[in-house]
């Protein structure tokens, strides 16, 4: 096996995650624009709206018209969320609320170890890039995460036009870190998404399990429970 040349990573979930559970947050927020809803409703809906949603990402589109559609992606998963709240007089401005909140750093927590281990990573001549079914407000939580100084490339499923684990998005990386698949390393949080799709894609991958879940994995696929843990596969 060749040595590793780029190392890619899922964002939300394997480098950082909201600073406090979407339901509390989403229920304050709404409190404040008259919507009472309990925190514990919120974040269990929240959690099935997002697993049922359509993939973030609409093809090969105008930013503008993109910036469009992404508002619109998150507001109908708002909606879900809310349930028959959706209808409130109070929504949009709870939603807009809600999507400028998300789009600052302070909305969101680094995991301790990353900063410390994508420095060490970058020390060994690798290149970094961030592989993320996210919209366009990522680039900005990565520079106020202080993360974005780390990386060599942003893959937003948004902006590429496809979204994990369809093999587009990876391959888009590969181009962008001048790699070639078989020399990369991708890891993630989730098993299809982002081991599944790397593994199919060509590249080896890796399941960032920080609560020691456990589940199947694909074959050849390994887990960690610590993003720390990944310098194990430079060798």
């Amino acid at each position: 096996m060749s040595a590793l040349r780029a190392v890619t990573l899922d964002a939300v979930g394997t480098l950082f995650a909201p600073a406090e559970p979407v339901g509390a947050t989403y229920g304050r927020v709404a409190a404040r624009h008259g919507i009472a809803l309990p925190a514990a409703d919120l974040d269990t809906r929240f959690r099935a709206a997002f697993a049922s949603a359509p993939p973030l990402a609409f093809g090969n589109i105008e930013p503008a018209e993109r910036v469009r559609r992404e508002r619109a992606w998150w507001r109908a998963l708002v909606c879900e969320t809310f349930g028959p709240a959706g209808d409130h007089p109070g929504f949009d401005a709870c939603f807009g609320a809600l999507f400028a909140h998300y789009g600052h750093a302070d909305a969101w927590r680094v995991f301790p170890e990353v900063a410390g281990t994508l420095t060490r990573l970058r020390a060994h001549g690798l290149r970094l890039g961030v592989v993320s079914n996210f919209d366009g407000r990522l680039p900005g939580v990565l520079v106020g995460l202080g993360l974005a100084r780390l990386l060599d490339a942003i893959l937003l499923s948004t902006v590429v036009g496809v979204a994990k684990p369809a093999g587009g998005i990876f391959r888009a990386a590969a181009a962008a870190l001048a790699a070639p698949p078989d020399d990369m390393l991708h890891a993630g949080d989730d098993v299809q998404a982002d081991v599944a799709g790397a593994l199919a894609a060509g590249l080896r991958a890796v399941l960032v399990d920080r609560a020691g879940w456990r589940p199947v994995l694909p074959r050849g696929a390994s887990a960690i429970t610590t993003l720390a843990e990944i310098e194990a596969f430079l060798g």
